[in-house]
């Protein structure tokens, strides 16, 4: 057994089905009295909802939170913040919203109530992206996280079966990196293990009965064990690809991560023979190839293939390379230019993963 130093989540979770009813009594726990409600433009109608939920703890709902938490919308929101003299925030919704509230959190010292919707992930960790001038930064700072997690599954009903999947899989790739991470530890692998398992029955469920109470309910509890996971242990090579991607050509987070997650453990798995194993177990392979078994679980539930389908320009594979050796994050493999660009270039045109094509 190797050493370890752990840390428990700081975050309060609650987590059910009809639980959105248990937060005006959050809100009251926190000593909340003016209350913004965070969502993105097209969740406008649930805020405004939440905003009467609270029954007067609210002064009202910003509906502008977007894709990698734009520097100029937070400063937009600390504005409205300012000027209706807020003291913490609740945001409905995916990474978009909850990051807001999350840099909300660090640039304005508002605590948050956090209410995901989707199986991003963000609520559970200390990690803030931000974009500025197509470049996407992520610091991680305690100060981020939301107060309270309420887990209502009830809200992801709703949840389109292709949001499902690809969310889902980013959420799967937290848990894969917490796996071989420098920092990770035995309790953080056990819940990798079982947030990948509950997650690889739970998608191909649902994209087979998107309305499935007991699949929706597994998607999220694997959902919160994996964004456990990244709150406890770092990030790689997966992680740094799909910042460098987002922030360089705006493309959709989600999407991203569910076509970088196969080519990441392909080019890891060399490396990470114990993670691979633990992968491959808990998506029921009999093998330890954990790599494969992500490829075969993507491919299954139809999930997208290929970067340009997005709007990256061919052109962005050099660029995306030479970004990602320039500030690398830890790898357990290491990475070279030559290599990383041939790992895009296939990520980018739809080809599956080939370990042996990135030597």
């Amino acid at each position: 057994m190797k050493d370890f130093i752990y840390t428990g989540t700081q975050s309060r979770v609650i987590f059910g089905s009809g639980t959105l009813a248990e937060l005006p009594a959050e809100a009251e726990r926190l000593g909340a009295r003016r209350i913004l409600v965070l969502t993105t433009p097209q969740q406008r109608e649930q805020g405004d909802a939440l905003v009467e939920l609270l029954d007067g703890r609210a002064v009202g709902s910003f509906d502008q939170a977007t894709m990698h938490t734009p520097v100029e919308i937070t400063n937009r929101a600390i504005s409205v913040a300012s000027e209706r003299d807020v003291d913490a925030t609740v945001a409905i919704g995916g990474g978009s919203t909850i990051g807001l509230g999350k840099a909300l959190s660090l640039h304005a010292n508002l605590p948050q109530i956090a209410i995901p919707t989707t199986y991003a992930g963000s609520e559970m960790t200390p990690y803030l992206g931000q974009s500025e001038g197509g470049r996407k930064t992520t610091l991680r700072d305690d100060r981020v996280r939301p107060k309270t997690v309420i887990y209502d599954v009830d809200l992801t009903l709703s949840l389109p079966v292709q949001m499902s999947i690809v969310s889902g899989l980013n959420a799967v790739a937290h848990a894969m990196e917490a796996l071989y991470a420098r920092d990770g530890n035995p309790v953080i692998s056990l819940m990798a293990e079982e947030g990948i398992r509950a997650l690889g029955q739970a998608l191909p469920a649902l994209k087979h009965d998107s309305s499935s109470l007991e699949g929706r309910s597994d998607a999220l509890y694997g959902a919160w064990l994996c964004s456990t996971c990244l709150s406890a242990a770092g990030m790689s090579l997966h992680h740094k690809l799909c910042h460098a991607i987002g922030g360089a050509y705006n493309l959709p987070h989600a999407e991203t991560h569910s076509i970088i997650l196969p080519h990441a453990a392909a080019y890891n798995a060399s490396a990470t023979p114990d993670a691979m194993a633990r992968i491959a177990r808990a998506l029921g392979r009999t093998d330890a190839d954990g790599a494969a078994a992500l490829a075969t679980l993507t491919s299954s539930i139809g999930a997208p293939s290929a970067l340009r389908d997005f709007g990256m320009p061919e052109a962005g594979i050099r660029e995306i390379a030479r970004l990602t050796v320039e500030n690398p994050y830890w790898n357990p493999r290491p990475i070279d230019e030559v290599s990383i660009r041939a790992l895009i270039a296939r990520a980018w045109s739809g080809n599956p993963p080939d370990a042996t094509a990135y030597t």
